[in-house]
């Protein structure tokens, strides 16, 4: 039997983590994933999963139980701590099955914080800064290496660069534009540091601790456009959320303007409200007949086409079996 001491270590690997993650995701049964990624340090893992979720079905609920399962079902597989599960939804998808009313979903607990904004991890920047710190200090340091280990005069750049500043004061324009140029690079990697990012999404409430949720925008704005397709007299619907307010535009094919509106307003705003969004946006609506659209007659307007129909004199015609004798 081998001694404890010589016993080896079982490593588990991000992609096995990932892989296990996707599978407990497709067990939930609540969508299609899309996207993964898992992150293991230590005897913790993170994982984040982007999903394709059907619609109309209470998000809140639906992220919730996602999270749990792949939650639990890493844990147990792994055996390593799950502390956090990001649930990302990038795009909703009609449903074949009727799904829950939104109405019936979890009110959101009182005293739990929900984000106003997701934050970014500024990949990017982040790739670029690192890229070029990276060459910038490579370059330097195989310079010195040259020149103190293999006795070799130092590089043109660098004795080129050190005669440049030495003949170009503080005062001169290229040394201005340069800082400047250094200043606001700067000061946008501050901005970046301090704004969260993720302007295309929105959070969503949830009933649970622990459980961060957000929607794309785009997948709001397909939910509110299917929902005022669905009126009565709407032939085509167009939807733009912005950050702080959507705006929908319809096209009336029939019916009363006005009602149309109301009932246009009413779809989006019921659409809205189901998504359980932390702050929901301001709504405008706007109706627009179309070309071929008439508007409808009014009483006043029916009375007087009878009265012009009726025969002159105000005798009433009667029907053609009364007039060859037989009975009515």
């Amino acid at each position: 039997m081998t001694a404890a001491a010589e016993r080896g270590t079982t490593t588990v690997s991000q992609r096995a983590v990932r892989r296990i993650a996707e599978r407990a995701a497709t067990e939930a049964r609540a969508g299609r994933v899309v996207g993964s990624a898992a992150s293991v340090r230590g005897t913790s893992a993170e994982v984040s999963l982007k999903l394709a979720l059907p619609y109309p079905a209470p998000l809140a609920d639906t992220v919730r139980h996602v999270q749990s399962h792949v939650t639990e079902r890493t844990k147990r597989l792994t055996g390593l701590d799950v502390p956090l599960t990001r649930v990302g939804v990038t795009s909703l998808t009609p449903s074949a099955t009727s799904a829950v009313p939104a109405r019936e979903a979890l009110p959101v607990a009182a005293g739990l914080r929900t984000p106003r904004q997701w934050w970014s991890t500024r990949g990017v920047p982040v790739a670029l800064m690192a890229w070029a710190a990276a060459v910038s200090c490579g370059a330097l340091a195989f310079d010195l290496f040259r020149v103190h280990l293999a006795d070799r005069p130092a590089g043109a750049w660098r004795t080129g660069a050190v005669h440049w500043l030495s003949d170009h004061g503080p005062g001169d324009p290229a040394v201005v534009a340069g800082g400047a140029l250094i200043a606001l690079a700067g000061g946008w990697m501050i901005l970046l540091a301090l704004a969260p990012g993720r302007r295309h999404q929105w959070t969503v409430g949830t009933p649970a601790a622990g459980v961060t949720v957000a929607v794309d925008r785009s997948a709001t704005a397909n939910l509110v456009r299917d929902a005022v397709a669905a009126v009565d007299g709407v032939a085509s619907a167009r939807v733009r959320a912005r950050r702080r307010r959507v705006t929908v535009r319809a096209a009336l094919a029939f019916g009363d303007r006005e009602a149309a509106r109301a009932a246009v307003t009413a779809a989006a705003r019921d659409a809205l409200t189901a998504s359980r969004l932390r702050r929901t946006p301001r709504l405008r609506v706007r109706v627009v007949p179309e070309p071929l659209w008439r508007p409808p007659d009014s009483a006043e307007d029916t009375a007087r086409h009878d009265a012009a129909r009726a025969p002159r004199g105000g005798a009433v015609q009667a029907p053609p079996a009364a007039r060859s004798g037989g009975a009515w």
